[in-house]
């Protein structure tokens, strides 16, 4: 039996999972769940598992069971999945409404960003992270990019890892200031895509691009499935974005930029202790600081 069994592929109720759910064989218990799914999306996205269980007449264990029978490492994992999904599906204005009234906008954010922290904790291996870290520790060239709000961590990155010395750039402007810097990529060089919320067609197709040429790619993102994440990404590390307001956050991405940074200091310690030191000395020359 398929994740979609006797859902007709056009029914625009299973339109905004898009490829969350693969076509895999499932028990008629797990079928009920796929079912309260596709038909829920609201509820599917934000509700306890306890009441997607009740709503699909079996307990928690099952819902377990066929989360990770989709290819998912719990109940929370593909929760995850089908609210970035969820929240690409709705308008901007949705996202306001389902977002509702705030307490206290400060507090609710860092609570939410808490939440998303806790979240990106859980979906990356150290194994996910370590491998990322050699890659981009022994790459020839790093590129690195991000449009829009996620030109922050992709920024973060590039300014951090070229004070350790590291080849790193960054293209933050996508159109063909994009295709010239993904055009110079190859073996031996490593493409960074930070890219959640909504994919950017421009930012795809260079990825896929700069695998085909032989780079390796590193994507932070949302979704465990997509065009990215499942056939061009050759290590793929997951973040929540859900913000408090129509705009997603990037904290959580932030964050795994500082720990691979972090990463490749240790990777190469000689090499970024000789950077800093050449960057704190242009520092003084250049009378950068304040005393």
């Amino acid at each position: 039996m398929s994740a979609l069994q006797n859902h007709d592929p056009a029914d625009s109720g299973s339109q905004w999972l898009g490829d969350a759910l693969p076509d895999v064989p499932l028990s008629k218990a797990q079928a009920r769940v796929v079912d309260v799914i596709v038909r829920n999306p609201q509820l599917s996205s934000y509700a306890e598992i306890a009441e997607i269980a009740e709503r699909a007449d079996v307990n928690s264990s099952t819902v377990v069971r066929a989360a990770q029978t989709l290819g998912y490492r719990g109940w929370p994992d593909l929760q995850r999945e089908l609210r970035a999904r969820y929240l690409v599906h709705i308008s901007i204005e949705e996202t306001l409404t389902e977002h509702g009234e705030h307490r206290s906008p400060l507090h609710d954010s860092l609570t939410h960003d808490i939440e998303n922290l806790r979240q990106t904790l859980e979906s990356n291996s150290a194994a996910d992270a370590e491998a990322a870290i050699a890659t981009l520790a022994s790459a020839r060239s790093i590129l690195v990019v991000g449009v829009g709000s996620f030109a922050g961590p992709a920024s973060v990155m590039a300014h951090l890892g070229s004070t350790m010395g590291y080849p790193v750039t960054l293209e933050n402007r996508a159109g063909v200031h994009l295709a010239t810097a993904v055009n110079c990529l190859g073996p031996g060089d490593v493409l960074v895509v930070v890219n959640m919320w909504r994919s950017m067609k421009q930012i795809i197709v260079a990825a896929d691009a700069a695998h085909a040429a032989g780079a390796t790619v590193v994507a932070i993102t949302d979704m465990r499935r997509g065009r990215l994440a499942t056939s061009i990404a050759h290590h793929l590390l997951i973040v929540p974005s859900e913000g408090i307001s129509f705009f997603q956050s990037v904290t959580a991405a932030t964050s795994v930029v500082y720990g691979l940074l972090a990463g490749m200091q240790t990777a190469q310690p000689e090499r970024s202790r000789a950077a800093i030191r050449r960057t704190q000395q242009l520092w003084k020359d250049l009378d950068v600081y304040l005393d």
